[in-house]
């Protein structure tokens, strides 16, 4: 799929607001409302803006639901053929806990950001998907005690 500049100013806008109507889009990327609404439809169609979503402010839902507790994760597996690499990722991208999931390189296997409610949460999930896993070779868990920046847009170039 060809992005020309247009797209990459409705990307760009909707990464920073995916609320935006489409008037407001229309007007800041200096194109026709029709003509943008089917611009957004047509990414949509192809899978360039995959979906679109709240981003929540964890300091702020904090009274009502804790701070809860976040941790990368890396995981090292002892067989490392794609077979096995798919079948562990398959496994954890179906938990809710787990928000994100790599396949890295060098170093270990996969790095997992995961969310629980507490330690007793991280326990329960690191015996679902690591202990009770026998292709599980190493865990090593990193735990946020700050979170300094978190901005999910990709950065994007004018062609």
């Amino acid at each position: 799929m060809e992005l020309d500049n247009t797209d990459l100013r409705i990307l760009d806008l909707l990464q920073t607001d995916a609320s935006l109507s489409n008037q407001d889009l229309s007007a800041r990327v200096h194109v026709s409302p029709p003509t943008c609404l089917r611009r957004v439809k047509r990414l949509q169609d192809a899978g360039v803006i995959e979906r679109q979503i709240a981003v929540l402010s964890p300091q702020q839902l904090a009274a009502a639901v804790g701070h809860g507790l976040q941790a990368i994760v890396e995981v090292t597996l002892d067989r490392q053929g794609a077979e096995a690499q798919e079948a562990f990722e398959a496994r954890v991208i179906e938990d809710v806990a787990v928000q994100q999931c790599y396949r890295v390189s060098p170093g270990p296997d996969f790095v997992l950001v995961v969310h629980t409610r507490d330690m007793p949460g991280y326990l329960d999930l690191a015996k679902r998907l690591f202990t009770s896993d026998a292709n599980v070779r190493n865990v090593k868990a990193y735990f946020s005690v700050k979170r300094a920046k978190f901005d999910p847009r990709i950065p994007l170039a004018p062609a």
